[in-house]
């Protein structure tokens, strides 16, 4: 009641997408494997440590669970590969991961000439759209000056998909990199270091491969087994081992006409999922390290001991990384843009920026060149979600 009078609020209902109704007993049941929108990714500070992706007590936990389980019972065989050798059936999927990357850069390189992306000349925020965001968010060099404001130029492949280097190590098993060595040991995109310790020969980048399992002395020691016995093997490279070639700029055509973009959207978002999802695999098995302060990055069982480190208070740690277990989107970042809802229509307001959604550069470009969002993108981009029209609009939103 209010003022005498009975107030009638309307009810408003949120509703999942993608529902599906069975028929259970003369009961309807509402299923959905995806919300309607979600949280954006958190923003970490720089001040600010990465968490671990498993809780230090569950390790430790499940350490304890291991070493009782263990107690009185013979000791099982080291399996590859820790033992040194290649895990046979995850070859063929370094070499997918490894071709799925190059297909995403020439890709995104022909997406670029029709697709406008913007890069801020002071921070490293990206906005891919007709024209940059109006939203002050800006965390680069003078921007009390600016009121936060972007300041948009030209962006490149290097700013859609993050270029993530790591060491090369040519024994996976050998020792650790040492501070004196961080020089003279070359460096390369962390994803192609993955794979060629998963399998994939470069001729540029040799590696160690062994024939038998290595003998452990102790728990940071061990030797390799003869292998003078064995018969030296020279076979060619099969054609599903191929490897593809990054295109030169001069290479690159545009699309002609509105049906291949989206042909090549589509393409280029089926390489960004094979490349994400054989990155997943590769990485249960192949450890990858990450610096708690800092994006360094390591393939291998341990981090390396190079002290350059400049992340916060660097200086009590000497320069050293704290390295802990990676996930994928450290080894590959998705670099997470606002989503805009008609590119033929207004720009994003200012105003209604809690309407809008986000997405990773890779996949905005291919849903702006025509390609069908993913499910799994669906819940952040807030594709489900009404906008409104106006300020005025928004504020009646209950």
């Amino acid at each position: 009641m209010y003022g005498g009078t009975e107030l009638k609020l309307p009810l408003m209902f949120r509703v999942p997408p993608r529902i599906s109704i069975q028929p259970c007993s003369n009961v309807s049941v509402i299923k959905s494997n995806y919300p309607q929108n979600a949280d954006f990714p958190r923003y970490y500070s720089k001040k600010e440590k990465k968490p671990f992706p498993v809780p230090v007590v569950e390790l430790r936990r499940a350490a304890r669970e291991r070493q009782k389980s263990r107690k009185g019972k013979p000791k099982k065989p080291v399996l590859p590969p820790r033992n040194g050798l290649l895990i046979q059936k995850l070859i063929p999927v370094a070499y997918e991961v490894l071709n799925a990357r190059v297909t995403l850069i020439n890709n995104l390189k022909k997406l670029l000439k029709v697709v406008p992306v913007h890069a801020c000349k002071w921070c490293n925020e990206i906005h891919v759209g007709p024209v940059g965001h109006p939203f002050k968010s800006c965390r680069g060099q003078r921007t009390e000056l600016r009121k936060g404001h972007h300041e948009w130029g030209e962006a490149t492949v290097d700013d859609i998909f993050l270029p993530v280097e790591a060491y090369h190590l040519f024994d996976r098993l050998g020792p650790r990199i040492a501070h004196e060595e961080r020089f003279s040991i070359p460096r390369l995109p962390a994803i192609v270091e993955l794979c060629i310790q998963a399998g994939v020969d470069l001729p540029e980048f040799p590696t160690k491969r062994r024939r038998k399992p290595v003998i452990r002395l102790g728990k940071s020691e061990i030797i390799d087994a003869n292998e003078d016995d064995l018969v030296d093997i020279t076979q060619e490279i099969p054609k599903k081992y191929m490897l593809n070639e990054v295109l030169r700029d001069s290479e690159i055509e545009s699309p002609s006409n509105a049906e291949e973009t989206t042909l090549l959207a589509e393409e280029t978002l089926e390489a960004w999922d094979k490349m994400r999802q054989g990155a997943q695999r590769l990485m249960k098995k192949y450890l990858v390290r990450v610096c708690g302060y800092c994006p360094e990055v390591h393939v291998g069982p341990s981090g390396h001991k190079a002290q350059n480190c400049g992340a916060y208070k660097h200086q009590q740690r000497n320069g050293q990384h704290g390295w802990q277990a990676a996930v994928l989107n450290d080894l590959i970042p998705p670099r997470y843009v606002w989503h805009v809802p008609d590119v033929k229509g207004p720009p994003l307001q200012r105003e209604l920026r809690n309407f809008y959604g986000q997405a990773p550069a890779v996949v905005e470009m291919c849903v702006q060149g025509g390609a069908v969002a993913p499910e799994e993108y669906r819940s952040t981009m807030r594709l489900d979600v009404g906008i409104p029209s106006d300020v005025r609009e928004a504020e009646m939103v209950v």
